[in-house]
């Protein structure tokens, strides 16, 4: 069974339809990664997922319930680390993160949290004197502590610095290996391509693209760049076969600075989005 369910999901603000007709599938231990421009209805669709927004049209189910009609039990196996937060400031992060699993029947040991997030060195700090990549990693603490089943991330990373960003993608990656379902919203590609199993791309409203990092958008089968220096300076050519254009320019001699190049997921994702 999925883990996310989703079909002809619409939610309209006045005149302005900020979903329109989405259908996604989310499997069970997948991670899975919602890619858009702003305004393109990723924060909608997922807060209608977690159950914090009505939808106007569709049908939801989020590990078997549909949000809307959401009990406490359900709200249990759901784990949600929001883009920002401002709240606990004044707890300490083992205060914090011990407060939060009272919440929970099965709660995991507080004291295995904060290491798995990184931050049994920071345990006795006030939340409020957290780094930006710190306080992200106490709100994934929280979001976890419960033992959720289905973690929801919207743009974890944003704002880091590039070692807090790879070390946030190693927790992300442990979390996986432990089974729990991920739906994140970024918009750092190389985030997507990392961490995600699968990718849609949200624009306008509607998903445009979706499969894996490396096959969104046809990019495994795209022509790829063939690109050489020669006595008149670089050279290039496009093709289906690359291969064959080595071997044919290896005749000429010695082939200088050889690069073969695919379209990038940032390559694809702009061509979606444009």
């Amino acid at each position: 069974m999925n883990a996310i369910r989703v079909r002809g999901l619409r939610k309209a603000y006045k005149d302005h339809q900020a979903v329109a007709g989405v259908d996604l599938d989310v499997a069970r231990g997948e991670v899975f990664a919602v890619l858009g421009p702003n305004g393109a209805g990723k924060t909608t669709a997922v807060e209608i997922m977690e159950g914090h927004r009505d939808r106007d049209a569709g049908e939801v189910s989020v590990l078997g319930g549909d949000p809307a009609e959401a009990d406490r039990l359900w709200r249990s196996k759901i784990g949600i680390v929001l883009q920002s937060a401002s709240d606990a400031a004044n707890l300490t992060v083992n205060e914090a993160v011990r407060h939060y699993a009272k919440y929970y029947a099965d709660p995991r040991d507080p004291d295995e949290v904060i290491e798995l997030v990184g931050l049994t060195e920071k345990a006795k700090s006030r939340a409020g004197t957290l780094s930006g990549g710190q306080r992200r990693r106490l709100d994934v603490a929280l979001g976890i502590v419960g033992r959720p089943e289905l973690v929801f991330l919207d743009e974890p990373t944003t704002g880091f610095d590039p070692e807090a960003r790879r070390q946030f993608w190693g927790l992300i990656k442990s979390l996986s290996a432990e089974g729990t379902t991920i739906l994140l919203t970024t918009h750092y590609l190389d985030e997507a391509e990392a961490l995600a199993d699968r990718v849609a791309v949200l624009a306008g409203g509607r998903i445009v693209a979706e499969g894996t990092p490396q096959t969104l958008g046809g990019r495994a089968h795209a022509d790829a760049t063939v690109r050489w220096m020669s006595d008149h300076g670089y050279q290039e050519v496009r093709t289906s076969e690359p291969t064959k254009v080595i071997a044919e320019l290896s005749r000429q001699g010695e082939l200088s600075e050889l690069t073969v190049t695919r379209p990038s997921l940032e390559d694809v994702y702009l061509e979606l989005i444009a």
